[in-house]
């Protein structure tokens, strides 16, 4: 037999004794398919970013037909659950014991001041524990007000007369769904979870097991074992990843406004520099607890922090923006994110894949490098 054909037979029984083992581990089963089902339904249905239902408190002094009108333009917006009060203690109380997000304050003399030309002022408390909600409830509020302006001139066959008219175009993300951006944000911390801590788990428990050492006495080089590793674990994180994509399709009905084989591409390209990653840690660690740990630190806490996926990178301090330069997640959430919300925009995918090319070559040839066919 030829040193190639002999190469490859061993190779083939290398990948096929690894993919058995995979099989037979039902831990490896649960965090390639298992762990995106769970962590894609938490996200998906119990995480938003989306502020619907606020309970406000609408503390009418005098009701008239105007506070009406305006009341009820508050009940009829899928954003607030409005509860009528008639004084500010009684919505402050409500405030402090966290009943109520807000109050929305009409004073005795609104009906009257709203027909002067100077207008009349509402008075908007909000709880700021939570800016973000707070900040988002002041835009709705302010939403619902010029809303009830409008309808209210229109119905007196008048124009609203505003010095500046805003007309408001939403790219990319039509719906305002947080859906359509977290759900593919997760498939990178997905996949950053199956490559990393598998493949961490991968030549530590080799050496935990004792087998490495048999590997070692055959003709079996350190590349074949390397490549044998690898490419098991590569199918199966592609096969999470395919998974993750038709959960996002079909159950969270995310559009994929790009096209797949993009995305295959720039999956593959991510899943390489993530089992870069992981094999690098399990061959420095050499214990499967340590090598997990090391996986879950270095690679899925930055992944879910430092890559865009919730926080936004440019409002992060300059020295951390930084620190996710060296974030392989941050590329792949950009592609993902682009991908799906927007389409095919070269001008971001190129420039993010390449990056992921890189972090790749770079990871594995580190790993390949430490991978010696030795004891010590």
């Amino acid at each position: 037999m030829s040193p190639r054909g002999g190469r490859a037979m061993r190779l083939r029984g290398l990948i096929r004794k690894e993919m058995l083992q995979v099989l037979r581990d039902p831990s490896s089963i649960a965090i390639a398919f298992l762990m995106p089902v769970v962590l894609l339904l938490l996200f998906g249905y119990g995480v938003s970013l989306d502020a619907k239902n606020v309970p406000i408190a609408l503390v009418v002094e005098q009701p008239s037909a105007d506070t009406a009108e305006l009341a009820a333009a508050f009940s009829q917006s899928k954003y607030f659950e409005p509860v009528v009060m008639r004084d500010m203690r009684s919505a402050q109380a409500a405030l402090m014991a966290r009943t109520v997000d807000g109050i929305v304050h009409l004073r005795a003399d609104f009906s009257r001041r709203v027909q002067r030309r100077d207008g009349a002022a509402i008075q908007v408390l909000l709880n700021g524990v939570d800016a973000n909600t707070a900040r988002i409830v002041k835009g709705y509020v302010e939403g619902v007000w010029s809303s009830w302006l409008e309808h209210r001139a229109a119905i007196r066959g008048r124009e609203l007369q505003t010095p500046v008219e805003l007309e408001h175009h939403i790219w990319f993300n039509s719906e305002v769904r947080s859906r359509n951006y977290l759900v593919p944000g997760l498939i990178a911390v997905i996949m950053t979870l199956i490559g990393a801590l598998l493949t961490a788990l991968v030549m530590a428990r080799e050496w935990e097991r004792g087998t490495m050492e048999a590997l070692m006495v055959t003709p079996v080089s350190m590349g074949e074992i390397f490549i044998g590793k690898l490419v098991p674990y590569f199918i199966l994180g592609m096969g999470g990843m395919g998974l993750s994509v038709v959960m996002a399709l079909y159950l969270f009905e995310v559009p994929l406004r790009g096209d797949l084989w993009v995305l295959l591409a720039a999956s593959a390209l991510f899943l390489l520099a993530a089992l870069g990653m992981g094999l690098l840690i399990s061959i420095v660690a050499r214990v499967q607890f340590v090598a997990g740990l090391i996986a879950l630190i270095t690679t899925f806490l930055p992944a879910f922090i430092l890559s865009g996926f919730i926080f936004d990178i440019g409002s992060m301090p300059a020295v951390v923006q930084v620190i996710t330069h060296v974030i392989a997640a941050r590329y792949f959430v950009s592609i993902l994110q682009t991908l799906f919300n927007a389409g095919n925009v070269w001008s971001v995918i190129l420039p993010n894949a390449l990056a992921l090319l890189l972090m790749a070559g770079i990871f594995l040839g580190i790993s390949r490098r430490k991978a010696r066919k030795r004891l010590e």
